[in-house]
């Protein structure tokens, strides 16, 4: 096969070592191998990099291990041309399973530029990545520690969210509190109630009447302290997050022009993939790599798995908030065309298909750099007239009713 980089490296990584290969390729076409093994302290990977340096290597590549490839990115990136590969594309053949062996494999493959490189956003990118992760993970923690609120106020036989819609709402918050305090009365926590919940005095007043033992009210006190703790984390990352994409406001204000797409969408998108897009080169490959779109497996002319990839796990779960937003929302083509979905397929499956759809937009509207244009809630059903008049036709006739069409120039 033909040698595409003379001078390359492959790294085998892991937590504490990394094995590298050098593959040099002269004129004579006989091929040098050098093995070296390193730590993976700041001190060892600067010893790695001087090395590579002084073989005069202009290509290096390594599998994305688990987060063990970070550091040796970060310090790589910015002298090198670095291709990180998923490590189920680069399987190596039998009998080819030791650390040296497998960097032998990896800079094998890479001279002969057989390696797909995965898609790394810019380090800007990856700072605000991690901090939206990271305030994500802080939005399951608050979650959790909601559930764990209801199930002790259960156990007290406070049925409080079977009356209230927001148990740590207004009304909510003030009950809880007087909980903690040591108040059982429950004609002193209904009053309490205010706004809309009011109206159900008399079922708040028997969801209140329970048994509050010294435990509940220190369980009780100890998550609300620890929600309040979180709601501050998650607001002073928010803080920091908003200053660092400042400097890309442009490209926020494009994404939010898109229904249904707000603000934390809006940075979840741009902290996964930054403004340019280059690296994909259609919608079509940015919407597999999110994995949005139907699986490609076929064997012997048989279909056999239509299910999507895994891709952006990220991605697809901020996609999936805005489909939920859009199936609550009207008068626009995105919620129409998830309605029309939802009516054929289960609600999971038209929340995938919508998300396609979305990811498409995301991707010319960076694209572009132009706002979304709307095309309108009849777009679909101008697009294809006939069908639209024969299913309304139909569903018509299954409630017993007989239809003349008659058109408007006609009877007028």
């Amino acid at each position: 096969m033909e040698v595409l980089y003379e001078r390359c490296c492959g790294l085998d990584v892991h937590k504490n070592t990394v094995v590298a290969c050098i593959m040099l390729t002269p004129p004579n076409g006989r091929v040098q191998k050098t093995v070296r093994t390193f730590g993976t302290t700041t001190a060892e990977i600067v010893a790695l990099r001087d090395w590579i340096d002084a073989q005069h290597v202009s290509h290096i590549a390594m599998e994305s291990t688990g987060i063990f490839w970070r550091p040796l990115y970060n310090l790589l990136e910015d002298e090198h041309t670095i291709i990180l590969v998923n490590a189920h594309h680069i399987k190596s053949v039998p009998g080819r399973k030791t650390d040296v062996k497998d960097s032998e494999w990896i800079a094998d493959l890479l001279r002969h530029g057989l390696l797909k490189a995965s898609f790394i956003p810019p380090k800007p990118f990856r700072d605000v990545r991690d901090l939206m992760r990271y305030r994500k993970s802080l939005v399951y923690m608050r979650t959790e520690e909601i559930n764990r609120l209801q199930k002790v106020l259960e156990t007290a036989n406070i049925k409080l969210a079977s009356v209230a819609t927001n148990v740590l709402g207004k009304s909510g918050r003030q009950m809880i509190e007087a909980l903690i305090e040591g108040e059982d009365d429950p004609h002193v926590l209904t009053e309490l109630a205010v706004g809309k919940l009011r109206i159900k005095l008399p079922q708040l007043q028997e969801a209140l009447e329970g048994r509050v033992e010294a435990h509940h009210r220190l369980l009780l006190k100890e998550i609300v302290a620890h929600i309040d703790f979180l709601e501050q984390q998650m607001e002073h990352l928010l803080e920091e997050i908003e200053a660092r994409m400042y400097p890309f406001k442009e490209a926020l204000d494009l994404l939010m022009s898109i229904p249904g797409l707000q603000l934390l969408s809006a940075l979840t998108i741009l902290s996964e993939v930054g403004i340019d897009l280059s690296a994909f080169p259609s919608d079509k490959h940015f919407a597999s790599w999110i994995g949005v779109c139907p699986g490609n497996k076929e064997s012997a002319g048989k279909r056999l798995s239509g299910h999507a990839t895994k891709g952006n796990v990220f991605l697809r779960a901020a996609l999936a908030e805005v489909c939920w937003c859009l199936s609550r929302m009207k008068g626009n083509y995105l919620s129409t065309q998830h309605h029309r979905f939802a009516r054929r397929m289960i609600k999971p499956k038209a929340a995938v298909a919508t998300s396609h759809s979305l990811a498409v937009i995301v991707y010319h509207v960076l694209k572009k750099k132009k706002p979304y244009q709307d095309l309108g809630p009849t777009y679909l059903d101008a697009l294809d007239g006939e069908r639209a008049k024969k299913q309304a036709i139909r569903r018509l006739d299954v409630l017993g009713y007989e239809v003349v069409l008659t058109p408007k120039e006609v009877s007028a």
